[in-house]
């Protein structure tokens, strides 16, 4: 169960390359997803879980916030990033490189 809505989950190019690496890369994405719905936000600095914190917060106050969800992760596979928008409308995994 997630803390948050996520809307659809998509993926950009680099996380579908790294997902055809086989099954291991899709259930390492696929953890890492699981990981960012339950709040754990993975190589963020402590300032930046804080910020990620802020907005559940302030959903949970209000019903909205203005600020997005951020993780990172690093893997065997390289560090993914996964994104979900303020307005909760959608999630993004994507690599740094496609930041």
């Amino acid at each position: 169960m997630s803390l948050f809505e996520t809307g659809p989950v998509v993926t950009t190019p680099g996380i579908r390359d790294m997902m055809n690496l086989g099954p291991q890369a899709i259930d390492t994405i696929q953890k890492c997803l699981d990981r960012h719905c339950q709040g754990d936000w993975g190589d963020l600095c402590d300032d930046d879980k804080q910020l990620n914190q802020n907005s559940l917060d302030e959903e949970k106050e209000r019903g909205f916030t203005y600020d997005n969800l951020f993780s990172s992760y690093e893997t065997d596979f390289g560090k993914i990033y996964i994104i979900t928008e303020c307005d909760r409308s959608v999630t993004t995994i994507l690599t740094p490189e496609e930041y």
